[in-house]
């Protein structure tokens, strides 16, 4: 036999082979996925005070909703609509969750929008990396900017937005949706748009990477964490509302994978901030209680459903939900 005919035979046994093991390939994949779905619901905790059981639901375990983004954030539930927005950044788009039906494109290109929430006329406000601004879409559906510069310069890349009930709107200002050639504010900062989004101020320059913000039930405390420092800060809000008396509320220095993003405050005050390992739930008292442990790293989350009882999470390339017992506080 000839060296060509040799490579025939070879060549049509290795493909017969192939042939014959791909129904066993696509039979791999669907026990996979069937594990993966599992593993998924089962959930994993590192509860480190009795009463976090009281807080989650630990029988109902973690539901992936929704897979294959690229990197997932900005979760806000519109209750008036019956659905969830959030963000794919290196995307662009915004997408819509409908509990029961699915996920759709709420808007593409997005600016790179990273963190979502609404004013207090229900307008859905964007932090868009790609403008480095702060957006507002009004009820024609126009995006019109809120911000875009302080003192004539650039923002960095607006990352995450709160908004009190007074209607000011903060925002965090850290870099990391540019080049660092690119930046033109010396700081990385916490801003406010005060009421009515005639005025811009600087309220915390002393920032990493600041990220998440939330505020306490009252509004008389703003939570914001620093990616960078692997830390929690808190603030006393003035009257003004300008930030006082910063100081460490929760330290996150652990080995596990991942930073402090973003977070969201239930209505007994409790915070669950997405950080290193997961979720971690804090009292208000800074204590402590455990971290729900995520199959992704999780970059941020939101209350939702009509109950606000579930927490939805946006964790890399996919979309995860999971079920407490204290509601959390409504966007509106």
């Amino acid at each position: 036999m000839g060296i060509s005919q040799q490579y025939c035979v070879l060549y049509c046994s290795l493909k017969l082979f192939f042939l014959q093991c791909y129904p066993i390939k696509i039979m791999i994949k669907k026990c996979l996925r069937k594990y993966y779905v599992r593993y998924i619901k089962k959930g994993r905790w590192d509860s480190r005070d009795s009463y976090f059981g009281k807080l989650v639901c630990l029988d109902a375990g973690i539901e992936c909703l929704a897979s294959s983004f690229i990197f997932t954030e900005g979760p806000v539930w519109l209750a008036d609509q019956g659905y969830l927005l959030f963000s794919d950044i290196p995307a662009s788009k915004i997408y819509r969750y409908i509990p029961g039906v699915g996920i759709s494109v709420f808007r593409s290109p997005s600016g790179k929008s990273n963190g979502l929430t609404r004013d207090r006329d229900g307008m859905l406000l964007a932090c868009e990396h790609e403008n480095r601004r702060v957006s507002r879409t009004d009820a024609n559906g126009q995006v019109k900017s809120l911000a875009a510069s302080f003192k004539n310069k650039k923002l960095n890349s607006p990352n995450d937005i709160v908004v009190k009930k007074d209607g000011a709107i903060y925002f965090t200002d850290p870099p990391y949706g540019i080049k660092e050639k690119e930046q033109e504010q010396e700081k990385q900062g916490v801003y406010r748009i005060a009421p009515g989004g005639k005025e811009l101020q600087m309220v915390a320059e002393d920032f990493d990477r600041p990220n998440g913000l939330a505020f306490s039930p009252d509004e008389t405390k703003l939570y914001i964490d620093d990616s960078s420092r692997k830390h929690i800060r808190v603030f006393r809000v003035d009257s003004d509302g300008s930030l006082k008396d910063g100081k460490i509320f929760v330290d996150m220095n652990i080995p596990d994978r991942g930073n402090p993003d973003g977070m969201k405050v239930d209505v007994n005050g409790n915070i669950y901030c997405t950080g290193p390992g997961g979720i971690w739930v804090v009292t208000p008292e800074s204590k402590v209680l455990g971290i729900i442990r995520t199959h992704e790293q999780p970059a941020n989350c939101a209350w939702g459903d009509p109950d606000y009882c579930s927490l939805y999470i946006t964790a890399r390339t996919a979309l995860y939900k999971i079920r407490v017992n204290i509601p959390g506080l409504p966007v509106l």
